[in-house]
């Protein structure tokens, strides 16, 4: 990386008039916002579908792309569907929240219609597609359609036949449901199709796309259910976990946080030469320039909580597969461009693992004023090779954080930012990232808005409330904001 800025913002968070951001045009106006503004990074959230909490940290899928960014807009203009099919249909009323239930209940219904034009397309192209993704498309698609099959139920209280994968109930509900699967199949197509065709244009434009993926994989996702007897995740041998994911009581929680995802049998994963995770980091660099993973740190050790757990304060730490694991991605998929999420409880072992991989590590601003003693988020205790942020998805925004915290952290942030009360903090705060060492500062787009709390992305260890649903307004990205965000971004030569 050269020393650069980018803009978080995720593809749910841009406007569209269909209750959701979307792979289509307000997704290429914000890449000319993004040119303007003289920034060199797009970072977003998982792409992958998302389920119960609408969490795209808790995906049916770790390849898969959410059907909701899916463009009708684009779809109406390949003839798949009608304008008048879903431009009158209830997506949500608020432009500002995306009302995830109404979403779930409509859009289905019309990205049927467009499966059933789907002879106006070439079927080359689909075939060729299903083809190129054999290793997660088809037991993908038979999952989703399982899921419908058994009530939406997890897959482990599935039919013990084809919760065990056997070839005969394979074979049964892959002819029962033949159409069914080749619609999964058909999303998948077209919502790749759509995003190659975004993120070409992104890159045009002199921007790199950074992606996120979480470090597990869902409990109740393909991936589980799919690899449960490769033996590559802790199942017993009735196929429920043994142990499962989350972290120690934190900054965010006295419990710890029980995230319930199946921890991987990382001896298991070795046998197998990473295969799995092999395919996944390499599908998701052909998907991004750069990958984000959550809970990085989880490689060197993490928290393994037995499952069933009333909270994850009983859990233990375990270690991970550490640089055996990074040689491998290396040996085997060249220089990948990773940046490593090592937020949160950081050990000496951690540390040093971080600097072994080479990977940038993350710096949190909005963490730097929590304490008054040295802490490691304060811009001066920064090496070059980090990424600093002035809040994640978890965090609240700069405003937000100034308004809740305590007297002494406000006067110690204002201090040290030195605040120009006609500046407005979120600025200061902007400009303290900008004005670093770190090589690459992000900023939330809530914090360039000035948003307080009501932009807020997700708080963690909370399900439901205001979760992922921040959307921007039409006419927030203006031409006058990006000239702002463009000046400062030169005045610190990373434009």
């Amino acid at each position: 990386m050269d020393r650069s800025s980018g803009i978080l913002m995720h593809i749910s968070s841009l406007p569209s008039p269909y209750g959701i951001g979307t792979f289509g045009k307000e997704a290429y106006a914000f890449a000319d916002f993004l040119a303007a503004a003289k920034q060199k990074y797009w970072q977003i959230l998982p792409l992958c579908p998302t389920s119960f909490g609408d969490s795209p940290y808790q995906s049916p899928s770790a390849f898969a792309l959410n059907p909701y960014f899916i463009d009708l807009d684009s779809l109406a203009g390949q003839g798949l569907l009608l304008h008048e099919e879903y431009c009158h249909l209830d997506f949500g009323e608020n432009p500002e929240r995306v009302d995830y239930n109404k979403i779930y209940v409509n859009r289905e219904a019309v990205l049927r219609k467009a499966f059933h034009r789907r002879e106006l397309l070439p079927a080359e192209e689909l075939a060729a597609f299903v083809q190129k993704h054999h290793d997660w498309l088809e037991d993908y698609a038979i999952f989703m359609v399982l899921k419908k099959h058994f009530n939406d139920q997890p897959w482990e209280r599935w039919d013990e036949d084809i919760k065990r994968r056997s070839p005969e109930a394979m074979s049964f509900y892959k002819d029962r449901y033949q159409d069914d699967i080749l619609y999964f199949q058909f999303i998948q197509y077209i919502a790749y199709t759509q995003w190659n065709s975004l993120k070409s244009y992104v890159n045009r434009q002199g921007i790199a796309i950074i992606g996120d993926i979480p470090i597990y994989a869902a409990a109740d996702s393909a991936d589980t259910w799919s690899n449960a007897p490769s033996g590559i995740f802790q199942y017993s041998s009735n196929l429920t976990p043994v142990c499962v994911a989350g972290c120690p009581p934190d900054y965010f929680s006295s419990d710890g946080q029980y995230w319930g995802n199946t921890v991987y049998d990382w001896q298991k994963n070795k046998e197998t030469g990473y295969d799995w995770w092999l395919r996944r980091i390499e599908n998701s660099l052909s998907n991004f320039d750069w990958v984000r993973i959550d809970h990085f740190r989880g490689f060197e050790s993490y928290w393994e909580v037995p499952y069933g757990s009333p909270t994850a304060a009983s859990g233990s730490w375990k270690p991970g597969p550490g640089m055996d694991f990074i040689e491998t991605l290396r040996h085997s998929l060249g220089n990948v461009r990773i940046i490593a999420e090592d937020l949160g409880y950081m050990t000496d072992g951690v540390k040093i693992f971080l600097r072994k991989s080479g990977f940038p590590g993350m710096k949190v601003l909005g963490f730097a004023f929590d304490s008054l003693g040295d802490n490691d988020h304060l811009p001066h205790n920064y090496d070059r090779n980090c990424i600093v942020y002035t809040g994640t998805h978890d965090n609240d925004t700069a405003l937000g954080w100034f308004f809740h915290a305590g007297e002494a952290q406000k006067d110690f942030a204002k201090r040290y930012l030195n605040l120009n009360e006609n500046e407005g903090f979120h600025w200061a705060m902007i400009r303290g990232v900008q004005s670093s060492t770190a090589v690459l500062a992000v900023v939330p787009m809530q914090d360039y808005l000035g948003l307080g709390s009501e932009g807020r992305m997700n708080t963690p260890s909370t399900l439901g409330g205001t979760n992922w649903q921040w959307r921007m307004k039409a006419e927030s990205a203006s031409y006058e904001l990006a000239q702002k965000i463009a000046a400062m971004t030169a005045l610190y030569s990373r434009a």
